[in-house]
């Protein structure tokens, strides 16, 4: 019988499914996963093979993927991104929130006006953070990715255009009116409301294992994006009713009921 398509799945890319295949499932058993494999695990996410194909295709030209030499028919993670996924793991498993008292991470930065393409390189990563913006030359996020940014910038080789400082905030004006115009907080919230309102049924519909891979697997790949938008952001500075605390249990409780049925999935497929 044909299995419905989880309601997610038709608004994530079969890209981002495969990276989140690789990262979740591929790393932690030897980090090859062979195409046939992989296109099975796909079918059980709506997508078709030659879909699979021309996205593995991509991936690679885009360097996230590498073909193993020691099989010809599987891929695997690019070594390079290796810290990446695991900075990653943090953002996703692990509940991390600021609090109003813990510092905050200010990053600044001077490039050369012949340098000037390097400017939205930067930006770009630290929008890819998480980084609220200050000013034009003036970025912030909770002082907890601290490591994570650091990282980032040297792997990125723009560590040496950046000043990183560690502080406290000292201006009159309230925290939370501050916090509201670093980030786009109208942005956020409905993206946490979609998400609880997609994966909530999910807890009671008792799910297959293939179905349980299905639902698994779409919830990591659309709770990234928000874990990277969102860099910890102290609850007590952001609206009451804030729809990331009910979206933040929601996926512990996801995480606790889907992976052991989504592993055993994955174990029948790939053993």
């Amino acid at each position: 019988m044909e299995r419905d398509v989880h309601p997610a799945e038709a608004t994530l890319r079969p890209q981002h499914l495969i990276v989140t295949i690789f990262g979740r499932y591929g790393r932690a058993r030897g980090g090859t996963v062979p195409i046939a494999d992989l296109i099975e695990l796909m079918a059980a996410l709506g997508v078709d093979a030659g879909v699979v194909r021309s996205s593995v295709s991509r991936l690679k030209q885009r360097g996230v993927l590498v073909s193993d030499r020691a099989d010809g028919a599987g891929y695997r993670l690019s070594e390079s991104l290796e810290e990446v996924f695991a900075a990653g793991d943090h953002r996703i498993f692990e509940t991390r929130r600021a609090t109003p008292d813990d510092p905050w991470l200010l990053v600044s930065f001077s490039v050369p006006e012949r340098e000037r393409p390097l400017r939205h390189q930067l930006r770009k990563l630290l929008h890819r953070l998480g980084f609220g913006q200050v000013s034009g030359g003036l970025w912030v996020a909770p002082g907890l990715i601290a490591d994570e940014t650091r990282t980032a910038l040297q792997q990125a080789g723009l560590d040496g255009y950046v000043e990183l400082f560690l502080g406290a905030r000292v201006s009159s004006e309230p925290l939370a009116e501050a916090v509201q115009g670093w980030w786009d907080l109208s942005l956020l919230e409905p993206l946490y409301r979609s998400f609880v309102d997609t994966y909530a049924p999910v807890l009671d519909a008792g799910p297959s294992d293939r179905d349980a891979f299905s639902a698994y697997v779409a919830a990591i790949t659309q709770w990234r994006r928000l874990t990277y938008l969102d860099p910890g952001i102290p609850f007590a500075l952001l609206p009451d009713g804030w729809a990331g605390v009910e979206a933040e249990r929601l996926f512990g409780e996801l995480h606790d009921r889907l992976e052991p049925p989504a592993a055993r999935f994955v174990a029948a497929v790939m053993d």
